[in-house]
């Protein structure tokens, strides 16, 4: 039976992801929701953290903080994405296990796939191969919050899950020019062309790659769905040691086909033209949902439906982003 006055502690609200979490836990319900921002606390500092823990009575967990960015940002700070997630992830979990919190829920990302897993991307593909170089340590950091929770299963009888996201996009994202993933990027380009009556707009690489894109909040209403499923029926559809879920839509497109749905959806009239001379990056991400779809959900918002949604917000935001 639900409870909705659970004491839950969304870490990481103000975020795109952590955000769509607190939406839908708030519309269906729940009244007792603990958020803190960065300067309330510090989830680097082991000492703040089990304090906060300690102090707060939290009942359950879902970390939605980490240090994200592009590839110009993960190339460019190496250090700070490694060090700040796994400290995040050791703290904060390690500080639910001593308050005696039972159930937590770690957010990943897709990236810990091997650069060539075959696709779609199964969970069984997790350190069967080497990594992308460019987002390497922090793939590693989320990697090592997977075998955390996985650890304090085993030790400790803890019902720590995880879920790995494909690349996600809506509301909150981050529309940053230079080191935003490419939807927010692709939309702020189209706009700011269609602002500027620009006649084109250039694509990087051939338009042939494939990806999956999955809106936030669908993300969040996959996150919540599996957090309320009993533990054994979870066990039984992961790892002996409740290892990790992919959450996607189980669907891709080429680049190519969201540059003209992009176009569409921000009602530029010109001409999007492909830079075959820049890289196209991995031919297809795709991941492998029959889980996560055995266990009674699937995605419900489709691509077109999803970047009119977000666009709807960016032009409600345009002017105070950077």
């Amino acid at each position: 039976m639900t409870d909705l006055n659970a004491r839950i502690f969304v870490a990481g609200h103000r975020g795109m992801v952590g955000s769509a979490i607190v939406r839908r836990l708030e519309a269906l319900g729940y009244t007792n929701i603990v958020t803190k921002t960065r300067s309330e606390l510090d989830l680097t500092n082991q000492q703040q953290v089990q304090s906060f823990f300690q102090d707060e009575k939290i009942e359950q967990v879902y970390l939605a903080a980490a240090k994200v960015g592009g590839i110009h940002a993960n190339n460019t700070y190496p250090a700070e994405f490694i060090y700040e997630n796994l400290m995040i992830e050791c703290n904060v979990i390690h500080a639910a296990h001593l308050a005696g919190i039972q159930k937590l829920l770690f957010l990943g990302s897709s990236c810990i796939y091997p650069k060539h897993a075959e696709q779609p991307m199964k969970e069984e593909a997790l350190l069967t191969g080497t990594l992308e170089p460019t987002n390497e340590p922090y793939a590693i950091a989320k990697i090592a919050g997977i075998k955390l929770c996985e650890s304090y299963n085993r030790q400790y009888g803890r019902d720590y899950r995880s879920v790995m996201p494909t690349n996600l996009y809506g509301p909150n994202d981050n529309f940053h020019p230079e080191n935003s993933h490419v939807i927010p990027a692709m939309m702020r380009r189209f706009h700011e062309a269609k602002l500027n009556d620009s006649n084109e707009v250039t694509v990087w690489g051939t338009g042939k790659p494939m990806r999956e894109f999955l809106h936030v909040d669908d993300m969040a209403s996959a996150s919540v769905h599996l957090m309320k499923i009993d533990c054994q029926l979870y066990q039984n559809y992961t790892h002996p040691m409740l290892s990790h879920i992919n959450i996607g839509t189980g669907e891709d497109c080429t680049i190519e086909e969201l540059a003209k749905l992009m176009a569409e959806t921000v009602g530029f009239d010109g001409s999007v033209v492909l830079d075959s001379s820049k890289p196209d990056g991995a031919a297809r991400k795709l991941l492998e949902v029959s889980r996560l779809n055995r266990l009674g959900w699937k995605a419900e918002i489709e691509l077109v439906d999803g970047l009119k949604d977000t666009y709807t917000w960016f032009k409600d935001h345009y002017n105070g982003l950077r």
